[in-house]
């Protein structure tokens, strides 16, 4: 008898896929984004993060704004050419709780899911109901106190809700239930009461997987049995039931799902050794009942990527898993889009490749499994069509755009496609989102019939609306050795307007990429007076496996971080940049990119903020998380081997050249950070005090990789605001006491003060 099991619904039932189902070390220390990533009909559908790094909120500012001031600094922004509002935006309103976010349809339509701020300022779930011509109605079916939620998505029933939530950041998300046909009896405040699916502890949730033709069904990877790797597990949500469907033999790192048979059929395995894939296929996971005999319940190798090879296994065909479709970098730059024989691994027809970047998205039919459309992003997103409906579909809501330049994004879609959710996503403003109904209207008497139509639903952070911001523009930027890099620019001053000082914003990963879009940090830094450069350094993923692993064993005193050396040259060049006025800023692998600049270019930077990056890579990878483990040996690989080469994990370690620290340092950790652990926050800080370099850290004990709650989001950028007036002399908000932020102050206890003279509580 076939095992079952459970999870989260949210895209569309056309089948969206990313084209890295391989997994692979592109989130290692990534700073989680906000985005979630959920989708139906036997594919991942959710991907934790760990903040939500938008504006906006529907309660009261959580500041009480006293009046702004404005540094007396030349290099404060003149109104007259600035690319943002005159007046100050809020911190509160930039980095607090979205209004309303993440909306997604209920399978048969008729209800609507969405995030939103409950009364204490928690984002929590909200329903409306869709036959009722009003939001005043709108219950909210969850009641978090804390930790905000941060995905939403639907069962098949269309009556139930899936969540996921970790404890204070330690990434042990689980998987919850809720009802969310629930009505509470007067006003008793009553909410449903949330079914934990995954309950112990110290275990974590992912690969989960929604299949409509098993509605009662999740399939469910854990680390329940093993910490270090994750089994697959078939639930049946409404009554809790969990079976172990699927073990892991111990080197499989990804698993994936025939849709016909909502088996598990698809593996990825990683040689900890030489750290090559492997995708191995089952032809069942029945052995009782299946067709094929014994022999094809075994998992056969069929595809192998070597080191340094990009690709895997995105889906199988609706013809008992014989044909598939995978991406692969294997005898070329960039990965393409194959149709693939899943018995002899042959290919049998390639669909789509672009030579400067890899495949992106891939839009399937959810029965016919047929290529609709493709998605890739060199600097902007672009789609290939193969369906001309689909094609239709878009060039009409591009037409019906708020902004001629946004990009247009399908959020959800019912069972049946008649009706979408739209977003319309731009660079200078708040995210639009609308519902898209292509089901036929009929007019008085019933005989005429009119097309589509695009209603407005709701804009994620109405209260940005009022200001002006700046348009994120997309260069390119030579590095030394005339690679070309892709970079993404927002100004302070109009172009041509002279220079400002610059926020140098390092992406995390390293092995993952920015892209264009809205992105509060550096809409905020504008309004203060600094431009922000993003770019895409070698070893940021998306651009090909050459591109990839030119970042091989290239940390902090390398050609990654030339690569941040070069683009702030050329930002100097273009007349961007004040070149005495240069602060180096970053998340994760962007905090210790921080931390290289400040130590071996030294002179470059006037000053620097590190969040949660680590200052020693050897104690850094000898804390990581076990079920990291079958990864490790990869890391090394890209990073260079700290293991068993110490002087080689001195030379780019920050942590052992902090005598050659000249500017001031603002750290920001949270102290349950399950990859970074607090240690390497410490270490540098106190380091730094005792050889009387300027530095400032501040911890949060309820956060982790990255700070969910906005009350720390939002006290401890009031602080790096401070920390870039005083250095840079850009504009800056009074800084005030967030009530609710968790903000502690390590030197501070230890009886010392940060070396500047100043307290780090001041």
């Amino acid at each position: 008898m076939r095992a079952k099991s459970i999870f989260l619904a949210a895209l569309a039932p056309t089948v969206v896929v990313t084209a890295a189902y391989l997994p692979s070390l592109s989130s290692a220390f990534l700073l989680p984004s906000p985005a979630t990533s959920l989708s139906r009909n036997s594919k991942t559908i959710y991907q934790p993060s760990s903040s939500i790094d938008t504006a906006a909120s529907r309660r009261n500012n959580l500041l009480t704004l006293s009046a702004a001031t404005t540094s007396s600094s030349s290099s404060a922004t003149s109104s007259s050419r600035a690319t943002t509002s005159k007046e100050l935006i809020p911190r509160s309103i930039l980095f607090g709780n979205p209004e309303n976010t993440s909306p997604i349809l209920s399978p048969n339509g008729k209800y609507l899911a969405y995030l939103a701020p409950s009364p204490n300022g928690v984002m929590n779930i909200f329903i409306r109901d869709l036959q009722i011509d009003s939001s005043n109605d709108d219950r909210m079916i969850t009641n978090e106190p804390k930790r905000a939620i941060r995905s939403v998505a639907w069962a098949y029933d269309s009556q139930t809700v899936l969540y996921m939530n970790d404890f204070d950041g330690d990434e042990n998300f689980h998987l919850f239930a809720v009802d969310a046909t629930f009505t509470p009896n007067g006003e008793s405040g009553e909410f449903p009461t949330p079914r934990d699916l995954t309950p112990g502890e110290n275990i974590k949730a992912q690969t989960i997987l929604l299949n409509y033709r098993y509605p009662d069904e999740i399939l469910i990877g854990t680390n329940g049995r093993n910490p270090k790797v994750f089994d697959m597990y078939r639930c049946f949500y409404k009554t809790g039931e969990l079976i172990l469907d699927t073990i892991n033999p111990g080197d499989v790192i990804g698993w994936k799902v025939e849709d016909e048979s909502f088996e598990v059929r698809g593996a990825v395995a990683r040689n900890e050794v030489d750290s090559s894939s492997t995708v191995r296929i089952r032809k069942s996971a029945d052995l009782i009942n299946s067709d094929f005999g014994s022999n094809d319940t075994e998992w056969r190798d069929v595809f192998h990527f070597p080191y340094g090879e990009e690709g895997g296994l995105l889906s199988f065909c609706p013809d008992n898993g014989k044909t598939g479709y995978i991406t692969s970098s294997l005898g070329r730059e960039t990965t393409a889009l194959l149709k693939v024989d899943l018995e002899t691994g042959e290919t049998i027809e390639e669909i789509f490749s672009n030579d400067k970047c890899n495949v992106g998205g891939v839009t399937l039919d959810k029965d016919t499994k047929e290529v609709r459309a493709i998605t890739y992003n060199y600097a902007r997103t672009e789609r290939v069509f193969f369906d001309k409906e689909l094609e239709e579909d878009y060039e009409f809501l591009k037409a019906n755009a708020p902004n001629p330049d946004a990009e247009v994004g399908v959020v959800s879609r019912t069972l049946d496609e008649s009706i979408w959710i739209i977003s319309y996503y731009q660079s200078d403003g708040p995210t639009s989102y609308y519902i898209y109904d292509k089901s036929l209207q009929t007019n008085g008497d019933e005989k005429e019939t009119s097309g589509p139509t695009l209603t407005h639903l709701f804009v994620s952070n109405p209260k940005l609306l009022p200001y002006r911001f700046a348009p994120m523009e997309d260069v390119r930027i030579k590095a030394r050795d005339g690679l070309e890099l892709v970079g993404y620019l927002t100004r302070a001053v109009e172009k041509g307007s002279g220079t400002s000082p610059l926020i140098l914003l390092v992406h995390g990963g390293p092995w993952a990429r920015d892209s264009w879009g809205f992105r509060a940090q550096c809409q905020w830094f504008a309004n203060r007076g600094y431009a922000t450069l993003q770019v895409n350094y070698r070893g940021s993923t998306g651009y090909g496996k050459t591109f990839l692993h030119k970042g091989d064993k290239q940390w902090g005193v390398g050609d990654m971080q030339h690569d941040l050396t070069d683009a702030v040259q050329w930002a100097i060049d273009e007349g961007i940049a004040d070149k005495d006025n240069i602060c180096i800023y970053g998340g994760s692998y962007g905090g210790y990119a921080c931390l290289a600049g400040l130590t071996f270019t030294p002179d470059l930077y006037k000053c620097g903020v590190d969040i949660v990056g680590p200052s020693n890579i050897k104690t850094l990878l000898d804390s990581v998380p076990p079920y990291w483990a079958p990864l490790r040996n990869g890391m090394l690989k890209k990073i260079g081997d700290v293991d068993n080469d110490p002087e080689f994990n001195e030379k780019i370690s920050p942590l052992f050249h902090v005598d050659k620290i000249k500017a001031p340092l603002l750290i920001g950790h949270g102290a349950n950070d399950p990859r970074v652990k607090q240690a390497e926050a410490d270490q540098i800080a106190f380091s730094m005090y005792e050889k009387g370099i300027p530095v400032e850290y501040v911890l949060y004990p309820d956060e982790g990789h990255g700070f969910a709650r906005p009350e720390n989001r939002i006290d401890f950028n009031g602080r790096v605001e401070q920390f870039l007036a005083k250095h840079l002399g850009g504009r800056a908000e009074e800084m005030v006491e967030v009530e609710g932020s968790t903000a502690r102050f390590p030197l501070l206890e230890k009886g010392m003060r940060s070396s500047d003279g100043v307290a780090n509580d001041e």
